[in-house]
């Protein structure tokens, strides 16, 4: 799949998707433009700064600058407007994300898209919400020390449908606190202090 104009696709997971392409594009004549910060998957202002440099870089065959983020900051893509809208010769933008509605209309009618994100199976939670005790969640935590935002994400999903099947009736903070969850992971905040405060929540509230 190696798209011949400028394009924007909307997939589950950035980092796949880019893995994907590389193993496609020349690998000479390829660009990856994402934030290199641990833990950060936002597309800031000094990334579409790169993009565009990149851009101007005169080549006589075509170059694929993909341009990766799970969010992208509205002034970095207002200052890519002109860039995308025309680019320079034999040059192929490739705009990645796991979200349409984090891209603004204007560059949306300026590159067709494609949604290849497809439905992502829950993966079933183990734990017995109705006998948590500290060896348990410290065991749950070790196992899940080093998962991704994304696996974070499809993880407090699977803890909210194993709540339900355990018949756990929640108070309103503890409802809260799994939407904060979410809310705070997607702001990249690490993924072993959400399980721990939740998990913890949830033991002390039995």
């Amino acid at each position: 799949m190696i798209p011949e104009i400028s394009t924007i696709l909307i997939v589950n997971d950035v980092e796949t998707m880019v893995k994907q392409l590389v193993s496609t594009l020349p690998i000479h004549d390829t660009r990856i433009i994402q934030n290199e910060e641990e833990g950060k998957n936002d597309f800031l202002i000094l990334h579409s700064k790169l993009a565009i440099k990149e851009a101007y870089i005169a080549v006589n065959q075509t170059k694929y600058i993909l341009l990766c983020g799970d969010t992208f900051k509205t002034e970095a893509q207002n200052s890519l407007l002109k860039v995308l809208e025309e680019p320079p010769l034999n040059i192929i933008f490739i705009l990645i994300t796991t979200s349409k509605n984090s891209i603004l209309p204007t560059i949306l009618s300026r590159m067709p898209h494609k949604y290849l994100k497809t439905k992502v199976e829950i993966k079933r939670c183990e734990l017995d919400f109705n006998n948590l005790d500290l060896n348990t969640i410290y065991l749950f935590l070790k196992q899940n020390q080093r998962i991704s935002k994304n696996e974070t994400k499809e993880l407090i999903e699977s803890m909210m449908y194993k709540i339900h099947e355990d018949k756990r009736k929640l108070s309103s903070e503890e409802l809260d606190s799994f939407v904060k969850a979410i809310k705070l992971c997607n702001l990249n905040s690490k993924p072993i202090n959400l399980l721990t405060i939740l998990l913890l929540n949830l033991s002390s509230k039995k």
